[in-house]
C-alpha cells in the first residue's frame, strides 16, 4: 500500500488573524474602560490608607480587610472620569457632581466683587460618594481668586455660603462676570484650586477639588434662565444648569 498523502493545514483566511487581534483589542479596551482614572491628588491618600491597613492587619487580620475596603473607597472618592461637555458660550454647565440643593436669586458674597444686587445662585451639594473633581461652568478668563477662612458647618445649610471656609473664583465670560465658590463642609477640611489669575479656562475644564464632602455655588448675572430644579442630580461638565438667551437646542461638545 502506498503512503498516505501528507495533509497540510488549510491556510488561514486573511481576516482571521486580524479579527482575533481586533477582538482582543476590544476586550482590553472594555476592561480598561471599566476602571475609572484616579486623579493624581488622591495617590498619597490611597497609599496612606493601604499602609495603615497593612499595619492594622499585623495586629488583627479582620482590620486589614476593613482597611482594604476603606482604601477602595478612597480610590473611588478620587476618581476622575472623562466628561463630554457641550461647547457653547450661552450655556452654563455644572461645576460638580451632586444634588442641586438651591436654585434662586440671592446677593453674592461681598468678596466676589460682583455687587450687592441678587444674582441667580445654583448650589450643588457633594456627599462623600460623589466625584469631587470640580470643573469650570463656562469658558473665560479667571479674573480673581479669593480664599476666606471660616467654619466647617454642614455644607447643605444655606448659611454655609456666608460662614464656612471657602474659595471663590470670578470668571470673565462673554455673558459677564460669574462667580464659582468652593465651600468646605463638616467633613471637608481641604479646598484645592489649581487655577491661576489671568488663566484662560474652558467650560468643563478641571480647576480644583474638595476633600471630603462639600458644596459649590455658581452666581450668574442678568436674565440667565435656570435649567435644573432643586433635588436634581447634576454631573460635572455635562449637566446644563442654566442658559443665557434663547437658542436652538443643538451645540458641539468636547470630551475631557
Amino acid at each position: 500500500m502506498g503512503k498516505r498523502p501528507h495533509r497540510l493545514n488549510a491556510p488561514k483566511r486573511s481576516g482571521e488573524t486580524n479579527g482575533k487581534k481586533s477582538t482582543n483589542v476590544h476586550i482590553i479596551t472594555s476592561i480598561r474602560n471599566a476602571f475609572v482614572p484616579i486623579h493624581r491628588a488622591g495617590y498619597p491618600f490611597i497609599a496612606v490608607f493601604f499602609g495603615v491597613s497593612i499595619i492594622l492587619g499585623l495586629f488583627w487580620q479582620p482590620l486589614f480587610w476593613l482597611g482594604l475596603i476603606l482604601t477602595a473607597w478612597c480610590a473611588y472618592f478620587f476618581r476622575d472620569p472623562e466628561r463630554v461637555t457641550p461647547v457653547a458660550d450661552h450655556l452654563v454647565v455644572s461645576p460638580a457632581d451632586g444634588t442641586v440643593s438651591l436654585v434662586g436669586h440671592v446677593a453674592p458674597p461681598s468678596e466676589l466683587g460682583l455687587g450687592a444686587e441678587p444674582m441667580l445662585r445654583v448650589s450643588i451639594f457633594m456627599n462623600v460618594f460623589n466625584c469631587h473633581v470640580n470643573r469650570a461652568p463656562m469658558r473665560g478668563r479667571i479674573a480673581r481668586i479669593l480664599y476666606r477662612e471660616g467654619e466647617f458647618k454642614n455644607a447643605e445649610l444655606d448659611k454655609a455660603s456666608e460662614v464656612n471656609e471657602r474659595n471663590a473664583m470670578v470668571i470673565e465670560t462673554t455673558q459677564g462676570e460669574i462667580g464659582v465658590v468652593q465651600i468646605a463642609g463638616f467633613i471637608a477640611r481641604r479646598i484645592v484650586c489649581w487655577g491661576q489669575v489671568e488663566d484662560r479656562i474652558e467650560a468643563g475644564e478641571r480647576f480644583g477639588l474638595i476633600r471630603f464632602g462639600s458644596r459649590l455655588d455658581v452666581y450668574l448675572p442678568g436674565s440667565v434662565k435656570p435649567r435644573v430644579a432643586e433635588g436634581q442630580t447634576a454631573i460635572a461638565g455635562e449637566t446644563i444648569i442654566a442658559e443665557f438667551g434663547d437658542h436652538l437646542r443643538s451645540w458641539p461638545a468636547r470630551r475631557d
